[in-house]
């Protein structure tokens, strides 16, 4: 899915770049036939602020030394037209899993260390990035260092009461670093996604594999129950919550198999009542697996029974078409979208991840009616550890890499601060025109300013128009480079 750059273009010059970013082009005018509808109160933007990051890395979201001006000039550049009335879905956040191995990492930092760090990803002000949605795993995932669950039992045993229901686990390292970043951002949303059930729970008595045995359904809907309240209790509010990390990869260690029509079983029999029972407002949220399986989440919708409970549905982009999300809103426009899990890998290259994971995740989720975007996970270290033993990742790249009290910043931390640090809770997808390999998607923060993410997907230097209001801004980009735009 990932194009190389051609190699006549990897010789520019940053310089020409960052020129070409910023200077106005103009021409003689084509006779666009596009016009804005915009209201009478709306403000009338003057001036563009950029940010920009380059395939090369010369330029990591640096903010532009001079705006961009609207004018009415005519031009005959291609133009990016948006248009601020017509509006979609709501934005909920743009963030990273914190894995067990993330949060332990985090911890050990110094701590000065680490409360700059956690600073600069939740804080949100103009030297921070502002991040505001996490997804944790419910018990272990496959980057914790062991495999665990809060149910665990002797072989052989089990225990459908719960009585030996304990968060233990999480209080060594993810509940402490959860605290320290809800007292930077108390509004931040947490998902909650399990890899497997406890491992007696399950037809093969073992974390990795297997199904939910049909007589625990009732015993696994409690342990959902428990795990909400206990977070609570610690002060920790689960926004929502997946029914099971990636249902049809029984790889993973720990990992567990779901149909369909399980999980609609499950919801509309045990979890949602469960859940009704208790109070809890907590979202439920299908499938979270690849954008191959559409038919999946929109087969449990069509349960009138469970869709009752369900939230909306999840998505990851290792198979299939972002588009598959716009096939599920279609189905079922009254459900919200969310996209959940991309990892990177070493064995890739920054300029390829930074262009093929903002056009099809940053831009492409959104526009395919998503109401946020995660990268996979938020830290590892060197060694791309921890991890579990035979069926954890191995190659997982962190959006950082903390070796001892030294943190650097990979291409997931890149890509997720184009949109974390400027589109915010609350603001809405607007619409905007795609001309050429110019791929972008429009955004309208509750404060009125307008935020445009661009990418470049070409291998040739791009010249265009930001229309709005009917005034046009012009600017440029490099191959493959990721700029953000803000107006008022």
């Amino acid at each position: 899915m990932k194009e190389e750059l051609n190699s006549t273009v990897k010789g520019i010059k940053l310089g020409l770049a960052l020129v070409l970013t910023s200077v106005l082009w103009q021409g003689c005018q084509r006779n666009d036939q596009e016009k804005q509808t915009t209201s009478e109160s709306e403000v009338e933007a003057s001036s563009i602020h950029s940010y920009l990051t380059t395939s090369d890395r010369s330029s990591l979201l640096a903010k532009d030394q001079q705006a961009l001006a609207f004018s009415t000039e005519p031009t005959n550049l291609p133009v990016i037209g948006i248009d601020s009335t017509q509006r979609y879905q709501t934005i909920d956040g743009f963030g990273y899993s914190l894995t067990g191995g993330s949060a332990y990492h985090i911890q050990t930092l110094t701590p000065s260390t680490r409360e700059a760090l956690l600073n600069e990803l939740f804080r949100w002000d103009s030297t921070n990035i502002g991040v505001s949605y996490l997804r944790v795993s419910v018990g272990a995932s496959d980057l914790d260092d062991h495999v665990f669950s809060y149910n665990d039992v002797p072989a052989g045993k089990t225990d459908p009461e719960l009585t030996g229901f304990t968060l233990q686990e999480d209080k060594k390292y993810l509940i402490p670093a959860l605290k320290q970043i809800l007292a930077i951002n108390p509004d931040i949303k947490i998902m909650g996604s399990p890899w497997s059930a406890p491992a007696w729970m399950k037809t093969n008595g073992h974390p990795k594999g297997g199904s939910l045995k049909p007589e625990f359904y009732a015993a696994y809907a409690e342990y959902f129950v428990r795990y909400i309240r206990g977070m609570a209790a610690e002060g920790i509010t689960i926004d929502a919550i997946t029914l099971q990390n990636e249902p049809e990869n029984p790889k993973n260690t720990p990992s567990m198999l779901m149909t369909s029509a399980e999980q609609a079983t499950f919801v509309k029999n045990n979890l949602g009542p469960a859940f009704e029972n208790a109070g809890l407002k907590t979202k439920i949220v299908i499938f979270d697996h690849n954008c191959d399986h559409p038919n999946y989440p929109i087969e449990v919708l069509n349960d009138a029974d469970a869709r009752k409970y369900i939230d909306g549905s999840a998505f990851h982009l290792y198979l299939g078409e972002i588009e598959a999300l716009s096939e599920v809103h279609q189905a079922h426009p009254d459900k919200h979208l969310y996209f959940t899990e991309q990892w990177t890998s070493p064995q890739s290259t920054f300029g390829d991840d930074l262009r093929w994971h903002t056009r099809h995740l940053i831009i492409g989720a959104t526009r395919n009616w998503s109401r946020n975007v995660l990268e996979w996970n938020l830290a590892a270290d060197p060694e791309f550890k921890p991890h579990t033993d035979d069926g954890g990742c191995t190659t997982c790249q962190g959006a950082l890499t903390i070796d001892k009290d030294a943190v650097t910043r990979n291409v997931s931390y890149y890509i997720i601060a184009h949109a974390s640090k400027f589109v915010r809770p609350g603001a809405v997808r607007i619409a905007s025109t795609i001309t050429g390999d110019l791929y972008n998607v429009a955004f309208l923060n509750a404060s009125g300013e307008k935020v445009l993410i661009v990418v470049n997907d070409s291998n040739e230097v791009k010249r265009f128009g930001i229309r709005y209001n009917g005034k046009v801004a012009a600017a440029a980009l490099s191959p493959g480079a990721v700029a953000t735009y803000t107006w008022p």
